[in-house]
């Protein structure tokens, strides 16, 4: 069975459970600050455990793209990955809301699916729950359905760390799991979600929900019988790619081939995932990790005597290396007599970053091959010095608006054309969920249920530009946070504004105020600076969430 059959059976059997097939959210959350990347199955359904009446359904499956980093150093050994995807079902609001289902659906049917579908013999399979702690009680309803369970024999309980699932935060859902093994390596994590932390404290809730997760790459490396994620037919591509190349056993042996070769693996395709979602590499945040893996991807394959371009031919991708082939060979031959000194100081370590571009987690490791540490405290020290002084200059020169963020400021006022003309041709329901303006692009996601037909679309095009060519003068008033919400001004109504707002307005011909809505600004004075504006794209970004991708000229 290919991964591509294991995929299309774990829907089709969850399709026939009554579940409704949603399409994966972006690797690139936009509204959830609390992480850089969609490391989960759940986490673009968070909020539908506490509110489950916006979920599209009380039943859902999902096959989830996800990027993991806390272990990105660990990657080149036999389990870690950056990239992988996860196969999940969910259910929202139990028990009162038709459908959904808890414990016993959950722990029966996962049972079900890997020894009936996937014919997985039941002596290689064992099971954990809740045991528990901290407050919590033991997890006894899950052990008794365990052990209704004909052919499972291996339960075992477990303590916090293992079988109960959090994020610590207020409001937020938790409990315990059940979590199934095969061989004794972990496959598949169902979570119970029957407490909410408040208050600094667990409480029962009255609205539960189910959240599961299986890896697709660790379930083919067990049902396969493998030693490690890389031998499944998921990386056979890029292997043979990589054994195209013709790289020497004399080159393996120097640079710790099997290791190697896995970091490649495993770094060209989250590199990739993340460029084809439209991220940049840049010196903060997602476009960072991006950066540290297409860095960490070259000079590895550097060690091999490789450009970057004999495996990949993104263009994103290619950019950054052209950009760091600028400095790489200096960087390399200063590291390299740092090395013969046998000490790299957390100040040099720094001077490597902010001169040849190396993050330090890249020298880290190039030290450490050759058993040097690095003080990490002193590097942390010049690096938040840096960002003091950097910050001091960009201040002398915030005056006015460059040619880039003139653009910006265009593109940050047809983002409000967009959303009134969004909420006159769907309706109503319409609200902006995340938005995301560059100098060449605007990104909007916003709420609706259902992808929009080519006449939705080409309407919209046609609306925003009409009220473009309109030119209508954009006005700002400031109010109490209260008159803003009276007044019928569109905002994300959170703790994000304080008790006196910007309130945007754009009336049409007539004088009626067509868009109004709660801004920071910056915006231009009338709408006929903003160009001919172009929707490139519609499509889903999560679950109930539309996102388009609109330029303008």
């Amino acid at each position: 069975m290919t991964s591509q059959e294991i995929k299309q059976q774990f829907i089709q059997f969850f399709e026939l459970k009554g579940h409704k097939v949603l399409l994966p959210a972006s690797l690139l959350p936009e509204n959830d600050p609390s992480v850089l990347f969609t490391t989960a199955g759940m986490q673009q359904f968070k909020r539908f455990y506490v509110y489950p009446s916006e979920a599209p359904s009380t039943r859902v499956v999902t096959i989830q793209p996800c990027i993991r980093t806390s272990d990105i150093d660990e990657v080149g050994d036999a389990t870690h990955l950056t990239f992988f995807e996860m196969m999940g079902n969910f259910s929202f609001g139990y028990p009162d809301k038709k459908d959904s289902y808890f414990k016993k659906e959950a722990i029966c049917w996962a049972w079900e699916f890997l020894t009936e579908e996937l014919k997985v013999e039941k002596d290689r399979l064992s099971a954990t729950y809740f045991k528990g702690g901290k407050g919590i009680k033991k997890d006894i309803e899950s052990l008794n359905i365990l052990k209704t369970i004909p052919g499972l024999r291996k339960i075992k309980k477990q303590g916090w760390d293992d079988n109960f699932w959090s994020l610590g935060r207020e409001g937020s859902p938790a409990g315990p799991t059940v979590e199934f093994y095969i061989d004794g390596v972990e496959i598949w994590n169902l979570v119970f979600n029957e407490y909410i932390f408040k208050n600094g404290r667990y409480q029962s809730s009255e609205c539960k929900g189910v959240d599961t997760g299986m890896g697709l790459e660790r379930l083919i490396m067990v049902l396969r019988e493998r030693k490690d994620v890389f031998e499944t037919e998921v990386y056979n591509n890029l292997k043979s790619q990589i054994s195209n190349l013709k790289i020497t056993s004399q080159n393996l042996k120097l640079v710790n081939g099997t290791k190697n070769q896995r970091i490649i693996l495993d770094h060209k395709r989250a590199a990739e995932a993340l460029a084809g979602e439209g991220l940049m590499p840049s010196n903060k945040e997602q476009g960072f990790i991006l950066r540290r893996l297409i860095r960490r991807l070259i000079i590895i394959l550097k060690k091999y005597g490789l450009q970057i371009d004999s495996i990949t031919q993104n263009q994103t991708i290619l950019a950054e290396a052209k950009k760091f082939s600028l400095t790489l060979e200096r960087g390399l031959r200063q590291l390299e007599l740092l090395i013969k000194n046998k000490k790299i100081s957390g100040g040099q370590a720094f001077d490597l970053f902010q001169s040849y571009g190396f993050p330090f987690e890249l020298t880290r490791e190039l030290a450490s091959e050759k058993g040097i540490l690095i003080d990490e405290a002193k590097f942390q020290k010049e690096f938040t010095r840096h960002q003091k002084i950097s910050r001091a200059s960009q201040a002398k020169f915030k005056g006015g608006l460059a040619t880039g963020g003139e653009i910006e400021t265009r593109y940050h006022t047809a983002n409000h054309l967009l959303l009134a003309v969004l909420r006159q041709v769907l309706g109503g329901h319409i609200q902006q969920k995340g938005s995301n303006i560059t100098s060449e692009r605007l990104r909007f996601d916003f709420s609706h249920p259902q992808k929009m037909t080519a006449d939705e679309i080409k309407k919209t095009e046609e609306l925003v530009n009409e009220k473009i060519q309109d030119g209508l003068e954009v006005n700002m008033k400031e109010m109490a946070l209260v008159d803003a919400r009276a007044s019928g001004a569109t905002g994300v109504f959170d703790d994000r504004y304080g008790d006196k707002v910007k309130v945007y307005t754009i009336c049409d011909k007539n004088g009626t105020p067509f868009s109004a809505e709660i801004c920071g600004g910056p915006h231009i004075k009338n709408t006929k600076e903003i160009g001919e504006f172009k929707i490139i794209k519609e499509e889903s970004s999560s679950a109930g969430i539309r996102r388009i991708r609109a330029k303008i000229s």
